[in-house]
């Protein structure tokens, strides 16, 4: 018996050492890429609203009479996009030419609907008798609404109007962004 060793086989050498190297690159890449893809909605900005295109401005009362109109916005929720969402609805007041009152429809006071009464010219709440003038204001002092309801902030661009639309707390006084 010979104690020698035999020599090592020096051909595949270049072809194993490719597949560590191979095969360490993708135990690698692949977690990462995971990572990246997991946590891609940590990354993008958060939903700023800007502001909707609501209606045109042809499309409103040329004597002052409000309308309500949907508030249809595109929404993002982590990997999800969604388009033409109905996120509310404003009453657009033509107050100019190229001028607009929006408010909020939902009542200040616990969030119900906000109609508009011709007869009286002005809003009126269902839930809680709170009523409103043709501007927002409180009309009835004895009204349950601690403001009056919500105006926010418009531009008209090009015969469209836009608003930036959000919410505010209910039953506050002050008008807290929800």
């Amino acid at each position: 018996m010979s104690d020698i060793k035999p020599a090592p086989d020096r051909r595949n050498f270049v072809s194993k050492a490719a597949a560590i190297i191979v095969g360490g690159l993708i135990s690698v890449v692949a977690p990462v890429a995971g990572l990246f893809t997991l946590f891609d909605p940590l990354r993008r900005k958060s939903d700023t609203r800007g502001l909707v295109r609501v209606a045109s401005i042809s499309s409103l009362a040329s004597n002052g009479d409000p309308r309500k109109f949907p508030v249809l916005d595109t929404l993002v929720d982590a990997w999800n996009k969604t388009e033409n969402v109905p996120v509310g609805s404003v009453y657009l007041q033509k107050t100019g030419e190229n001028t607009v009152r929006v408010l909020n429809s939902v009542c200040p006071h616990l969030g119900c609907s906000v109609g508009y009464n011709a007869a009286s010219h002005g809003y009126f709440c269902p839930c809680h008798r709170s009523s409103f003038t043709l501007d927002g204001a409180i009309a009835d002092p004895k009204s349950p609404s601690p403001r009056g309801m919500d105006e926010l902030e418009a531009v008209v661009r090009d015969g469209e109007v836009w608003v930036r639309f959000q919410n505010f707390r209910k039953g506050s006084p002050s008008k807290i962004p929800v």
